[in-house]
């Protein structure tokens, strides 16, 4: 799932050298922390938060695959 989401911010962003993705693993639950540079902010979360709220509808379907939770942080 880390994979899914670097390549999703990759493809979004000017500078995706910047892109990084840190895991939280626990029992149940991922949390995701994506931080990329300040100037790709806008285009990973989207007008009115659509392109972030698509990113964390994909992570959920793929996390529900795994009888899991995932959530995504988007770190500035």
């Amino acid at each position: 799932m880390k994979e899914l989401i670097e390549y999703i911010a990759k493809s979004l962003v000017d500078d995706p050298d910047a892109v990084k993705v840190t895991e939280v693993e626990g029992e149940k639950i991922s949390v995701f922390e994506l931080s990329v540079s300040k100037e790709d902010i806008g285009k990973i979360i989207g007008k009115q938060g659509k392109t972030a709220t698509a990113m964390r509808i994909i992570l959920s379907a793929a996390a529900a695959k795994k009888s899991k939770r995932a959530i995504i942080e988007i770190i500035e």
